[in-house]
């Protein structure tokens, strides 16, 4: 059964806090591009105003690669990406939640698909 509710999530040490409403029992995504292959994110796609920054403005940092498009976001203390920035399809403001960075998720109970993004 589908439930949107509000999680809390963030980085290692704390500084980068958020609140996201999202409903985890849709699927995440493993995707296997040079970025996420290499730090494991598991991936939840929200609209903007579904996500609430409460603390970190000020230690995020921003790295872009590829197309130059996402504001994938780090903590400049621990160096956790917890969620990134971007466009959705349909050109709205979306964010992406690394679902490993959310408090009290039990990662098994996720649905995992796996997404091809590595560039060949």
């Amino acid at each position: 059964m589908s439930e949107t509710k509000t999680h809390a999530g963030g980085c290692h040490c704390g500084r980068v806090r958020y609140e996201v409403d999202l409903d985890l029992a849709k699927p995440v995504i493993a995707c296997n591009c040079s970025m996420c292959g290499k730090a494991g994110t598991l991936l939840t796609f929200v609209p903007a105003e579904s996500f609430r920054l409460l603390s970190g403005e000020a230690v995020l940092r921003e790295y872009k690669f590829n197309h130059l498009v996402i504001q994938h976001l780090f903590c400049g203390n621990c160096g956790i990406k917890s969620f990134a920035r971007g466009k959705g399809r349909d050109g709205g403001d979306q964010i992406a939640i690394n679902a490993r960075c959310l408090d009290e998720v039990d990662l098994e109970q996720l649905n995992v698909q796996k997404f091809e993004g590595k560039i060949r």
